[in-house]
């Protein structure tokens, strides 16, 4: 706990007040994270692998963005910043730790963005969300990832909607998802989309008691790569229960 606190309070001051609210969120992550990161590892791994798999071949490697961020445990950073001119990294929250560790690093061609990528605001004002739109004006845009996001974005959105008044917007969480799915396939450049797309909750006899579908209906583009996930392994949030979530990887663009 004293850990977690000490996070919260050193990005307390380097985040802007309208995404504060969003600093626990992210510290959760990092605590869980600490917690089971050997269960983790594979995941982190094969996300990592998913991104070099994606820029392999690529021509130009002049600015690479990374959606979601987070604590940068899926994301092979290091090659990214020796490899491309600049690293954009866009999320709700960059945490001091993460900033740190970059800084420590002395990586000069990395800018942090904080950025609401959800299209909530567009939503609840009664437009058409197009939250990757301003990727449009990124220069010399080579690559994009969206990093274990998306899956984040709809159940976010659903909290927010249920503080709405009811009847607000209709299906909103999974207009999101799909407005992020077509933003990604309309960037005219190579691409690479990492989400969990599912979960099951089992016992520890291999039961499964509950499924759901992190998409919310929503079909995923073609993906060569999937595997599992354990967000939650036995011990975590149950004793006697497991949450393992599927992942699949997806590229596309030139």
């Amino acid at each position: 706990m004293i850990a977690e606190a000490a996070v919260y309070l050193a990005t307390l001051p380097v985040t802007t007040k309208p995404h504060r609210p969003f600093i626990r969120y992210s510290v959760n992550l990092w605590s869980r994270a600490r917690r089971c990161s050997k269960e983790w590892a594979e995941h982190e791994e094969r996300s990592r692998k998913a991104v070099l798999d994606a820029i392999a071949g690529l021509r130009q490697k002049r600015t690479a963005v990374v959606l979601g961020s987070g604590l940068l445990r899926d994301v092979p950073i290091e090659v990214l910043a020796k490899n491309f001119d600049t690293v954009v990294l866009i999320d709700l929250v960059h945490l001091a730790s993460v900033r740190l560790w970059l800084k420590a690093r002395g990586y000069r061609n990395i800018r942090l963005i904080e950025r609401d990528l959800s299209g909530y605001d567009e939503l609840i004002s009664g437009g058409s969300p197009e939250p990757l739109a301003f990727l449009r004006q990124v220069p010399y845009l080579d690559f994009v990832v969206s990093a274990n996001l998306l899956s984040q974005i709809g159940r976010g959105v659903v909290r927010r909607i249920e503080s709405e008044p009811q009847g607000t917007v209709q299906d909103g969480a999974s207009r999101l998802i799909a407005a992020h799915i077509e933003g990604l396939a309309a960037i005219p450049c190579r691409t690479c989309l990492i989400t969990d797309i599912s979960y099951a909750v089992i016992d520890r006899m291999g039961k499964t008691h509950e499924e759901a579908d992190l998409l919310l209906g929503i079909t995923p583009p073609l993906a060569p790569d999937r595997w599992t996930w354990p967000v939650a392994p036995l011990g975590e949030e149950s004793r006697d229960y497991q949450i393992i979530h599927q992942v699949i990887a997806a590229r596309s663009g030139v």
